[in-house]
């Protein structure tokens, strides 16, 4: 059962920008801290940033911090991440799952790629 859906990665150039979604199926999903990650190619799957419930955030990776914004709406069930002044290091598939543990199956990711 699909329990959420990421959406919004594409091609980017540098400095460019990208807001990346996640919509939610779970009528619980209010009751979770989530969260942003990525995965780049070789590499583990790293928490990116969260946000309570009640619009707390914290960015785990200092490299973001200032240029990526986390925000949910309660009401729709969606989670977003507003993406600035990419650089080629954040090429990777973005995943959206509670934090700071993912305790849900994960989804398909939304992949974001710079063009050369």
């Amino acid at each position: 059962q699909v329990q959420f859906v990421e959406s919004g990665g594409g091609l980017v150039e540098p400095g460019g920008s990208l807001k990346v979604s996640c919509v939610a199926s779970r009528s619980d999903f209010s009751s979770y801290t989530m969260g942003w990650y990525r995965q780049a190619p070789g590499k583990h799957r790293d928490l990116v940033a969260r946000i309570t419930s009640a619009g707390i955030t914290t960015y785990s990776v200092d490299s973001v911090k200032g240029r990526f914004t986390i925000s949910r709406d309660n009401a729709k069930k969606t989670g977003n991440l507003q993406m600035d002044s990419l650089k080629p290091e954040d090429t990777a598939v973005y995943y959206c799952n509670p934090a700071p543990q993912a305790v849900w199956d994960w989804g398909q990711g939304t992949q974001v790629t710079f063009s050369s």
